[in-house]
């Protein structure tokens, strides 16, 4: 599996990216389908109280692609609203298949 974190006018530390990969290798617990992981994190302003983007996009096997979009004050809050968005979307995904598998 591959996994990128980007940093749009935000400077992505090792400590970022250790955090968000952390928090992203618990979606491969779900769905073993997963390719690719991309975190896009993004800062609105560069003043003291600026607001934080995090879009999360999860590429899987024979779907299109998952994505998560979370802001807030705190970048790791963001990280983990937006993994938890994910979370959520390849659950019920995986969900959907075995609905489907059973012929329900």
């Amino acid at each position: 599996m591959r996994f990128d974190v980007v940093g749009l006018n935000v400077e992505v530390t090792d400590a970022i990216r250790e955090y968000a990969e952390t928090k992203s290798s618990k979606l491969t617990k779900f769905f073993d389908g997963i390719q690719q992981i991309v975190f896009r994190l993004s800062n609105e302003d560069h003043q003291q109280h600026s607001t934080f983007n995090v879009e999360v996009t999860t590429s899987v096997v024979k779907h299109d692609d998952f994505v998560a979009n979370a802001s807030g004050d705190d970048l790791y809050t963001a990280i983990d609203t937006a993994v938890h968005k994910s979370t959520r979307q390849i659950k019920d995904y995986k969900e959907k298949l075995r609905q489907a598998q059973r012929g329900e």
